[in-house]
């Protein structure tokens, strides 16, 4: 059985995203290691005693990676029926991480609250798996 015959035709739009969010990643990584060679904080410690924008930074990159796992997960099933729906909701989701960093890279924690719009992306595509649930189990 080719996959290409059993994917929803807009797939290629999540895999997209999923690319996308490979880039936002890298990119929150690179930014921690050149926070690591600013603020001299080396392996394999996670957090400095003295610099607080570095662990602003770290955890911005913490967070998202804490996240991510999940947010895969329910990107792919709700992607399986809803592939268009489930891009647009991603995107919002991994744009947000970059807004949630670069708040979070001022020092400011507070800030970082500039990504809560993400939300929008990592419930929604939530609210999709569960209606593919839904549908597998026949209720609707």
């Amino acid at each position: 059985m080719d996959i290409l015959t059993v994917l929803p035709s807009d797939f290629g739009y999540v895999i997209f995203t999923y690319l996308y969010s490979w880039i936002m990643l890298g990119y929150l990584a690179v930014k921690v290691g050149g926070a690591r060679k600013k603020y001299d904080v080396k392996y394999p410690t996670m957090y400095s005693d003295k610099e607080q924008v570095f662990n602003c930074i770290q955890r911005a990159h913490q967070n998202t990676l804490e996240v991510y796992p999940q947010w895969l997960v329910f990107q792919t099933i709700a992607a399986l029926v809803y592939p268009l729906s489930a891009s647009v909701l991603g995107a919002i989701w991994v744009t947000s991480r970059f807004s949630y960093a670069w708040g979070y890279y001022t020092g400011d924690p507070a800030k970082r609250m500039n990504g809560a719009y993400g939300y929008i992306g990592y419930f929604g595509v939530i609210i999709l798996s569960i209606s593919v649930a839904l549908q597998l189990l026949g209720v609707f």
